[in-house]
């Protein structure tokens, strides 16, 4: 690559990093598995790069290139293979995340929903996609972004009520 476009590429990860290492966990639930994610939407993104720059929305291509990664992963069942129970050292608490109720996990609940599910959340709240261009992103039809969008807020309503312990004082 010509010095000024790849400057343009390593520019562009340089402030785009750490929004997509965010979606990458919020996708897959797992710091290291959201980095390789990461890391091959980049390399794909950068082999490419010449035709993306010029695209209308480079940051929407980069991200229909991350989800697919993620999306690719959960297909090949590497996603369920762990080397090890626990990590040696733990991230950062995500700062968007400090000073919910103790009990109130939406981390857990988003890596309990199915693939689709995780991705459609993350594209259309996260990002704040629309619903056309969430399908557009996923290739699929916007009638399947409502009911994936439909069936994951109310899988996550259901996992984050409060338990009713039925005691009366």
């Amino acid at each position: 690559m010509a010095d000024a476009v790849e400057e343009e590429f390593h520019e562009f990860v340089r402030t785009r990093l750490p929004g997509l290492r965010r979606a990458a966990y919020l996708l897959c639930g797992d710091w290291t598995r959201g980095d390789d994610i990461v890391q091959r939407a980049l390399t794909d993104a950068y082999v490419r790069w010449r035709r993306i720059r010029r695209a209308d929305n480079v940051d929407a291509y980069v991200r229909t290139i991350l989800v697919h990664r993620f999306v690719d992963e959960q297909r090949r069942g590497w996603a369920r293979v762990r080397l090890l129970d626990r990590l040696p050292d733990g991230p950062a608490e995500d700062a968007a995340l400090q000073g919910l109720p103790a009990g109130l996990d939406l981390r857990d609940a988003l890596a309990e929903l199915p693939p689709r599910q995780r991705a459609v959340l993350v594209l259309r709240f996260f990002y704040d996609m629309s619903v056309d261009q969430t399908a557009e992103a996923l290739r699929c039809a916007p009638g399947t972004v409502k009911s994936q969008t439909a069936a994951a807020l109310s899988a996550m309503r259901r996992r984050l009520a409060p338990i009713d312990t039925g005691s009366t004082r």
